[in-house]
């Protein structure tokens, strides 16, 4: 195993390079030229390559060396960072959140979901959208206290997961009000006639959209098909078809998208989870969350 290099010989390289000598690096630092020159070599020893080099009257940075500096900048200016962070943190300390959102999830639902940690006064919220797996990956590792999705955590002999249910929402279908006066008269079966957007097949309502399709004995006309929930919505308000959405949010839908709504989907319900790596839950904006009345 090799020595680790020391931090202060990186340091001292990094005023030399940011200096652009060893002389002029000595004089900020007010040491010897002499020990700045044998800093470096340290340096450069532990790590087995020559990061300066001489040019003209000076020095200029080998490739090992523009390497070593793009390292050393960050570490440095995070460096010169710490002290503010730190006393920000103890002045007004922050309650960290951080949440995974699987990308099925509709947003306006995610931040009803979410309303209960909103009204933490140094609330520090971190998202993060992505495939379910990838997301309950972060929680076992801890990188995130809790998974909002559309479905219950699969089953994993690896991984202790616990799924708890937040509650769940009837489907309908809005549109623009053109389309939705268009579609009014004989719904649902208008809709094998109206352009329709649906979420792609990654989300767990997909299933139950086909299902209630077949039922009805209606073959939409498929205008678009959406990973993102929001991206759905903002095609269907700028009128490219009618589109289902939980109901659950009703009233921010209408507002946010300027829709109205066609008609109910019956039988088709979303299900919300919150997924955790524990059965007792020890943070306490994520009980907020599983105790809210939704």
């Amino acid at each position: 195993m090799s020595t680790p290099f020391n931090y202060k010989h990186l340091y001292y390289f990094w005023v030399v390079a940011k200096e652009g000598g060893i002389s002029r690096a000595a004089d900020k630092l007010d040491m010897a030229v002499q020990t700045v020159s044998a800093q470096v070599r340290e340096l450069e020893r532990s790590l087995g390559y020559a990061l300066l080099k001489p040019a003209g009257r000076g020095l200029v940075l080998t490739e090992a060396g523009l390497a070593a500096m793009r390292q050393a900048d960050q570490i440095f200016q995070l460096g010169e960072q710490l002290p503010a962070l730190v006393r920000d943190t103890v002045s007004t300390p922050a309650v960290r959140l951080a949440v995974g959102i699987s990308d099925g999830l509709p947003k306006l639902v995610v931040h009803r979901l979410l309303q209960p940690a909103l009204t933490e006064p140094n609330l520090r919220l971190l998202c993060h959208e992505g495939e379910l797996d990838e997301l309950l990956g972060d929680l076992a590792l801890h990188r995130l206290d809790v998974v909002l999705s559309d479905r219950p955590a699969p089953t994993n002999p690896n991984i202790k997961l616990y799924s708890h249910a937040l509650g769940s929402s009837a489907f309908a279908w809005y549109g623009t009000a053109e389309l939705v006066k268009a579609a009014s008269t004989n719904f649902p079966q208008s809709l094998a006639d109206m352009p329709v957007l649906l979420p792609t097949a990654h989300t767990a309502v997909r299933v139950r959209l086909d299902h209630w399709f077949e039922q009805r004995a209606i073959r939409p006309r498929v205008a678009g098909e959406f990973e993102d929930s929001a991206l759905l919505k903002t095609f269907g308000a700028g009128g490219m078809g009618l589109f289902p959405a939980a109901e659950w949010v009703h009233e921010n839908l209408l507002a946010h998208y300027a829709v109205q709504r066609l008609g109910p989907c019956e039988g088709v319900t979303e299900e919300f989870f919150a997924i955790g790596t524990e059965r007792k839950v020890k943070h306490p904006l994520v009980q907020r969350l599983l105790q809210a009345p939704l």
